[in-house]
């Protein structure tokens, strides 16, 4: 198999009898990992009047799960790839757990702080490798499905933790928003244990410089980007951490071209279908985290919505997610990446634009609900696009790269849309929440039309060469 044809699961050997459960059961647990990133926003408050924490404190709680997150999945994904993801899976899961548990005991800031870095190792390891295992072991017509499956968790993760955040902290306390994650992720440890079949590692050493290289670049950008949306684009908070990122990708991309076994293969990058699934992954988050953001802050304060309300009022938005990905997973081995990302663009920008224009609170909901199920199609796009064009030994450092661009924009998103809308976070109004929106679907329709110019046209026969 040539670089640039289809992931095909393991050998000429029958596809595994129990995939669907394998797929169940992951899914479970990356809706977890999903969920914990946005479950602690409800509780917040509560988190920082309990253990005495400033707002810089409480702002780190938020987001240190995220940068070490974002930060390790590339590490996490080689690592995959070289031991198996299998154990990468049973390890992270347990890194996981353990640290959700100390998160919920935490006595004060400095442990929760500790407790909430762990958990995003943990978190870190697992996703890629959990990803990797799905891409190797569906059959080619069947892998687009399963992506869909996958890429509808990122919205109904996001959407479910607000509510489940609302009600644990508003019921048993916001030490439950960390409890929560023990007793289902101790069974789907024990399951995946018994039924997770091995899957081989290429062998092989880490790329330890490397690592260390995109480690320390990527948690660098992401805090920067998170910094612009309070701080600015301007401000050196912002304007350092980037530099510093940037600086550190130039070093990584000189160090993968000179040593034996680099963290990622410099053609991989070279790879048209590669660099267009990032691309597609990166536009698509960024999308969906404005829907929420705007929403969140649109709702609360110029609704007066309740925390709980608000949380309830975006589960809409992730059924349109859900559908849109499953929708897209099972047209896009026929229809082409071309077609399912600039559909799915045109649809996102659609539903922005009428948030932006008719801003009742009904049509509000259900213009984002529409721009969910344009959103999750393009997450199934930039997937597809992605894994068409990579070697089973690749799936795990492909998984980290697009996890990582999904965290890039994901970070963009938040500090772009924040920008633009500031007056209405500061003062609620209108006009100020429709600049946001308008910004926001300016950016699908201009990604559609230089996704309709740049994408290819699927290529036949090739089964899952969904327009890589």
């Amino acid at each position: 198999m040539t670089a640039s044809e289809p992931l095909t699961p393991e050998s000429a050997a029958p596809p595994d009898p129990h995939r669907w459960r394998t797929l169940a059961l992951l899914g479970i647990a990356q809706l977890m990992l999903i969920v914990d990133v946005t479950v602690v926003a409800i509780a917040l408050p509560h988190i920082g009047a309990d253990l005495g924490m400033d707002r810089a404190g409480i702002t780190w709680v938020a987001s240190l799960y995220a940068l070490v997150f974002g930060g390790l999945m590339l590490l996490g994904g080689k690592a995959a790839d070289v031991f198996g993801p299998r154990r990468l899976v049973i390890a992270g899961l347990t890194v996981f757990l353990g640290a959700s548990l100390l998160a919920g005991l935490a006595p004060g800031a400095e442990v929760l702080l500790l407790a909430r870095a762990l958990q995003g190792v943990g978190a870190a390891a697992m996703s890629p490798a959990a990803l990797s295992v799905i891409a190797r072991i569906f059959p080619g017509e069947e892998l687009p499905k399963a992506l869909g499956i996958w890429s509808s968790l990122g919205g109904a993760g996001a959407a479910l933790g607000v509510l489940v955040g609302g009600l644990l902290t508003s019921g048993p306390g916001w030490p439950w928003v960390f409890f929560v994650n023990v007793p289902v992720g101790l069974v789907l440890l024990i399951w995946l244990a018994v039924s997770l079949k091995p899957l081989p590692g290429s062998g092989g050493h880490l790329d330890v410089t490397g690592a260390i290289l995109v480690t320390v670049s990527t948690t660098g950008i992401v805090f920067g980007l998170v910094s612009a949306g309070d701080r600015g684009w301007l401000d050196w908070y912002t304007l350092i951490p980037i530099a510093v990122g940037l600086v550190g990708y130039a070093a990584f991309a000189r160090w993968i071209r000179r040593t034996a076994e680099p963290l990622i293969q410099p053609d991989m990058l070279r790879r048209p279908a590669i660099r267009n699934g990032l691309a597609l992954i990166f536009v698509a988050t960024a999308l969906m985290i404005s829907v929420f953001f705007l929403g969140s802050f649109s709702l609360q304060n110029l609704h007066r919505f309740s925390a709980l309300e608000t949380g309830l009022s975006f589960l809409p938005v992730a059924i349109g997610t859900i559908l849109g990905s499953n929708i897209a997973g099972r047209l896009a081995t026929r229809w082409g990446v071309r077609a399912i990302a600039v559909l799915g663009l045109l649809i996102a920008g659609g539903g922005l634009v009428a948030a932006a224009t008719i801003f009742s609170m009904t049509a509000l909901i259900i213009a984002t609900s529409v721009a969910g199920f344009g959103v999750g199609a393009v997450f199934v796009a930039a997937s597809v696009s992605m894994f068409s064009a990579i070697q089973p030994q690749e799936a795990g450092v492909a998984s980290g790269a697009l996890s990582t661009f999904h965290e890039f924009g994901a970070a963009t998103g938040v500090s772009a849309v924040s920008s633009v809308a500031a007056a209405a976070v500061i003062a609620p109004g209108f006009a100020a929440f429709g600049q946001g929106y308008w910004f926001a679907a300016a950016v699908a329709v201009v990604a559609a039309a230089v996704g309709f110019l740049v994408l290819a046209r699927p290529r036949r026969p090739e089964p899952a060469a969904a327009g890589a």
